[in-house]
């Protein structure tokens, strides 16, 4: 009765769909290991981010690394700005908006450089250019804000001579520079003296899930999908179609 399914036709139609269902239920685990990603990042910033404020040179190692589990912590340091070595960073939207961060070294009392991510500005007539830089507070400042690691980018997307880059890939930059600097970059929340016009600070992170738990689902409902379509229809080709033409006649 099933030797019909030995045609040709039905031996790749089974392949077909033997494919689909693998590739389906790879999607769909491939989604919940986001999901455990999204979730371990989670754990870091609840761990964290409402701690106390460390010293920086307490917390890091100029020109080292810093750890995944130690980001989002809070960090103070103290020194002065670095103007000259500003940074703008481009492709930086916030709530729809495109705009900047604006990266300014601070040069800290042991000499040592905290690469501060001052905040946001929209962007200006041009998509190339901010509207405004406000410049930081003159002489002494003391700064507080979320440790962030060093961003991925690869060497054409990252130019500080030129002003800008599109990410902000500490050794590289540090390198640029030429002095040593601390390989995470701050996220400022707070500095004293507040200056008059500043750029708009960064939100904290928000602690969703994501829609990885979805997407994982619909991918199993269409391996599903699949799978039982071709059951029904391997069934229905060896009792010769009955089940067709049952749908047809009830119609």
């Amino acid at each position: 009765m099933y030797r019909v399914l030995l045609r040709p036709r039905w031996l790749l139609m089974l392949l077909v769909v033997a494919l689909l269902v693998t590739l389906f239920i790879g999607l769909g685990n491939w989604q919940l290991s986001r999901l455990e990603t999204r979730r371990a990042h989670n754990a870091i910033i609840e761990a964290n981010i409402d701690g106390p404020p460390r010293p920086v040179a307490d917390a890091l190692t100029p020109d080292q690394p810093v750890e995944a589990k130690a980001e989002w912590q809070p960090i103070t340091a103290t020194g002065q700005y670095d103007t000259e070595h500003q940074l703008l960073v481009r492709y930086r939207p916030l709530e729809g908006e495109p705009g900047f961060e604006i990266l300014t070294p601070l040069v800290t009392t042991d000499g040592s450089t905290l690469l501060v991510d001052r905040g946001w500005v929209p962007s200006g007539g041009s998509a190339n250019e901010p509207s405004d830089v406000p410049e930081p507070p003159a002489g002494d400042v003391t700064v507080t804000g979320r440790l962030r690691l060093s961003e991925r980018g690869s060497a054409n997307q990252v130019h500080p001579e030129t002003g800008q880059v599109r990410f902000i890939v500490v050794p590289r930059i540090a390198g640029w520079l030429g002095t040593p600097t601390y390989g995470g970059f701050l996220e400022l929340t707070e500095q004293v003296p507040a200056a008059g016009d500043s750029p708009h600070l960064l939100p904290a992170p928000e602690l969703d899930e994501g829609p990885h738990m979805g997407y994982a689902l619909q991918w199993f409902l269409f391996a599903l999908i699949a799978a039982v379509g071709v059951v029904l229809l391997a069934f229905d080709e060896a009792n010769g179609g009955k089940l067709r033409e049952r749908i047809r006649h009830n119609r």
